[in-house]
C-alpha cells in the first residue's frame, strides 16, 4: 500500500471530518523520529514524554496555520525543536548551575544522572559526551545534535532552523572543537 504524501494528508488534517483520525496517524508515525530529536536536547526520558506531547498539543492547535509551505516532518521537527529548546531554557531558569560543573539541583553532573538513569542505555563515554554537549551554547548544541545524531543535511537544519547554511556549518565545527576541548580536560 502507497504512503500518502504530505499533500493528501494535510487535505485530511484540514478537513474537519477527518482531521482527529489523521492526526492520530500522524502522531503514531511521527512519535519515535520525534522523541529521540527532543530526548536529546532534553536528555532525560520523562521530560522527553512530557516535551513531545506538548510538540504534539502545539501542532494540534496550529494546524489551522500550518499552510504546507514546508514539509510536514519539517513542520513537526521545527515545534519538538522549539518545544525542547523552550524547556531546556524554563529549566535553566529554575536551577542554579555551578561554575565548575553542570551539576543541577539535585547535586549531580549531568553525566552521573544519565549514569543512574534506568532509561540511559550508553556507557560512561556517551554520558561524557552528553555533558559536553550541554555545556555548548544552545545553536551550537542544536545543529551538532542535529548533524551528529539524525545526520541531517545543512540544506534541511536551514529550513528547520531559518539559518544560513554557512552560519550552520560554522557552528558545527565549533562545537566540535569545544567537544573536543572538553574530552581532553576530562580524560
Amino acid at each position: 500500500m502507497e504512503q500518502p504524501n504530505d499533500k493528501d494528508i494535510l487535505g485530511k488534517l484540514l478537513n474537519p471530518k477527518t482531521r482527529r483520525a489523521t492526526f492520530g496517524n500522524v502522531v503514531g508515525q511521527y512519535s519515535e523520529m520525534l522523541y529521540w530529536k527532543i530526548r536529546r536536547i532534553v536528555l532525560f526520558h520523562d521530560d522527553a514524554n512530557d516535551v513531545l506531547q506538548n510538540t504534539f498539543m502545539k501542532a494540534w492547535k496550529a494546524l489551522d496555520n500550518f499552510r504546507g509551505d514546508s514539509q510536514l516532518t519539517t513542520w513537526l521537527c521545527r515545534i519538538a525543536i522549539n518545544e525542547s529548546l523552550d524547556f531546556m531554557r524554563h529549566k535553566q531558569a529554575l536551577t542554579i548551575i555551578s561554575s565548575d560543573s553542570q551539576a543541577d539541583a539535585t547535586g549531580m553532573a549531568i553525566h552521573e544522572r544519565l549514569m543512574a538513569d534506568e532509561y540511559f542505555d550508553g556507557d560512561k563515554t556517551e554520558a561524557l559526551l552528553q555533558e559536553a554537549i550541554s555545556r555548548l551554547p544552545e545553536v551550537q548544541r542544536t545543529v551538532f545534535l542535529l548533524r551528529y545524531y539524525d545526520e541531517m543535511k545543512y540544506s534541511e537544519m536551514s529550513k528547520v532552523l531559518n539559518t544560513s547554511e554557512g552560519a550552520l556549518k560554522a557552528s558545527y565545527h565549533i562545537a566540535v572543537s569545544k567537544i573536543k576541548d572538553f574530552f581532553k580536560t576530562n580524560d
